[in-house]
């Protein structure tokens, strides 16, 4: 049985003649605004001492234990295998494609046998919810400030649900958590240092590379410094300080608690193969016939289909996604599917030698390993 593991972001210098206004400007770098203090610097709210990326565990552990289904009747789940002229149709599309595979094998091939694999692919999605906190800001403005009061516990903040098994992630500000504070980035100035001139008002003029001078031989002085070798700072005009980024001028700032929702679909999938050879990995963009589908808060092993191996996988992947996510995140959903995916194994003869390739998927896509009439590039490759 092949398993697939869990499928469940300063100035250069110029040379003459370039302009300086092509030098990268480090006040232009990218910032997201408003951030929040240092925690040392923010008070203690009850029921969130601890803020962080780490995940709070939810209120009670996922849902109750999902109970057995009746037991369904056995039934069993055979394709035949594909028929020759179908055969001969797909392999001779797929030679086709190919720009150095000889059709003669196609066109004189004799079909010695064709067997149907039966091959399963189980899957298992987990759809939770996941909480964590910590100190957001934004520039105040003069806007209400909501500090009074109890704050909510993380899990009791009710957040509406997006659509099921997609992922998604939200953020929500806690109630009763705010309070004004000075910006720590500007100590409440609303202007910061500019770091292109380096709080001067002046940067090196890149017309002359600072020397106040166009040609050392003719000693002809820069126009645009007029020989002094610098020229008043263009990003902060000559100000030498820039607007605060953080609280946009302000010089205070807003801060909060943010509750931060992510929920995720983690995803199982194992592969039932009866050893036959064929490479699995070619089974992942590749259709089957859906032979079961289950969904629950939490679902249960399938106990009852007719291949054990199968019964085995869904137990394994359900008590392993149990485990792994009932105490740090919130189950909301879960769905098992078994899918049928075709696959028929071709033997067929040509100058008297057998080979074989295969027939897989709904979409009757062909694989074979050793192609008998090849060009000599491919055979060399």
């Amino acid at each position: 049985m092949d398993k697939t593991h869990l499928l469940s972001d300063q100035d250069g210098a110029s040379g003459p003649g370039r302009s300086y206004g092509t030098c990268t400007d480090p006040n232009m770098e990218a910032n997201d605004g408003a951030t929040a203090p240092p925690a040392d610097m923010m008070p203690v709210v009850p029921g969130y001492e601890n803020l962080g990326p780490n995940v709070i565990p939810p209120s009670h552990f996922g849902s109750s234990q999902p109970q057995a289904p009746p037991r369904a009747p056995e039934r069993r789940f055979d394709i035949p295998a594909i028929s020759e002229e179908l055969a001969q149709e797909a392999f001779t599309e797929y030679v086709s494609s190919k720009c150095c595979y000889s059709s003669k094998p196609v066109k004189e091939m004799v079909f010695t046998d064709l067997q149907s694999l039966n091959t399963y692919r189980y899957r298992l999605e987990t759809f939770t919810e996941s909480r964590t906190t910590e100190w957001d800001s934004e520039p105040y403005n003069g806007q209400v400030v909501d500090g009074f009061g109890v704050a909510p516990e993380p899990w009791s903040i009710p957040v509406p649900v997006p659509s099921l098994f997609k992922n998604c992630k939200k953020s929500v500000r806690v109630p009763h958590t705010s309070t004004v504070k000075g910006c720590h980035s500007c100590l409440n100035l609303g202007r910061s240092a500019c770091r292109k001139c380096v709080n001067s008002g002046r940067t090196r003029c890149g017309h002359c590379c600072g020397t106040g001078w166009i040609s050392s031989s003719e000693r002809r002085r820069c126009g645009l410094c007029s020989g002094s070798g610098m020229v008043r700072c263009h990003s902060c005009g000559g100000v030498g300080s820039i607007t605060c980024k953080t609280c946009k001028g302000h010089g205070k700032l807003l801060c909060f608690i943010k509750l931060i929702v992510t929920w995720k679909n983690n995803i199982h999938v194992s592969v039932i193969d009866k050893g036959s050879g064929f490479p699995l990995k070619l089974l992942n963009q590749i259709t089957g016939e859906k032979l079961l589908t289950d969904m629950a808060p939490m679902v249960y092993p399938v106990v009852s289909f007719p291949d054990h191996s199968v019964n085995a996988a869904s137990e394994s992947a359900v008590r392993e996604h149990q485990a792994q996510f009932c105490t740090t995140c919130r189950i909301l959903q879960q769905r098992q599917t078994i899918e049928l995916i075709p696959i028929t194994q071709v033997y067929y003869a040509w100058k008297e030698k057998t080979h074989t390739f295969y027939v897989y998927g709904t979409e009757h896509k062909v694989y074979t390993k050793d192609y008998p009439a090849t060009c000599c590039c491919c055979s060399i490759l």
